[in-house]
């Protein structure tokens, strides 16, 4: 993951969980940033510039949901693992919706979270455009610059999560080709991801929203019964 140590800012307003995560993570050699609340968090994100951000869903003022959206916009580039209460399935949910990462639930062992972060932080530099794979792919009205981390639709840009992109990415690559959601993950989150599968469904139809002409009728990412997901180049302004 590079010569230098990766900073992780932790966002959580109990002190001494704060503290717990961040002793944990400083002795796996991450920098540490702390914030006490959804405020802080974000103005230490545009200061401090950080690789990845641990999120805890509730917090004073600003909650941890309403700053996951405003990082996704802000700062899309920024990975997001968000910390949630044990069995609360619809904060895991509304978290990936948003645009997180990964989640994990309290109370957890560091070494897990050490081990979800080292895997978001090799996922995101595996997608890196410095690496000299294939520059461009173009599929109908899309245009994909691997390059230069750039999504084009009928010569309109859109913006897409690291996430999103990789998803596209995986989807461009296996052009009507019906992929199952476990190859979806390993092709997209990597081998070692030990999130919930849901985040594919989840993934998925943010990604509908952003590329369908009408998202609960898409043409392009086609929902296989039964199997998992085909992408097809679809009717709209196909160029040749």
């Amino acid at each position: 993951m590079g010569n230098h140590p990766k900073k992780i800012l932790i966002v959580e307003d109990e002190s001494s969980i704060r503290r717990f995560i961040s002793i944990n993570l400083q002795r796996d050699s991450f920098t540490v940033i702390e914030a006490a609340s959804g405020e802080e968090g974000l103005e230490k994100t545009k200061n401090e510039q950080p690789n990845l951000v641990v999120l805890d869903v509730m917090l004073p003022g600003i909650d941890g949901y309403e700053v996951c959206r405003r990082l996704r916009e802000e700062f899309p580039h920024v990975a997001v693992i968000m910390l949630t209460a044990r069995g609360q399935d619809m904060d895991k949910l509304m978290g990936l919706e948003l645009g997180a990462d990964d989640y994990i639930v309290k109370p957890f062992n560091p070494l897990e979270l050490s081990a979800r972060i080292r895997a978001v932080l090799r996922r995101m530099n595996q997608s890196s455009p410095s690496l000299k794979q294939e520059a461009i792919l173009q599929c109908g009205p899309f245009q994909l610059d691997t390059h230069g981390h750039r999504f084009v639709k009928d010569d309109r840009n859109i913006e897409l999560t690291p996430r999103e992109f990789d998803l596209l990415k995986t989807f461009m690559k296996n052009i009507d080709k019906a992929l199952t959601r476990d190859e979806i993950l390993n092709m997209t989150w990597g081998v070692d991801f030990i999130g919930d599968p849901k985040t594919v469904d989840v993934h998925i139809r943010r990604l509908r929203e952003k590329i369908e002409d009408t998202p609960s009728h898409p043409v392009h990412i086609e929902t296989v019964w039964g199997y998992g997901y085909c992408f097809r180049k679809g009717q709209s302004n196909v160029r040749n």
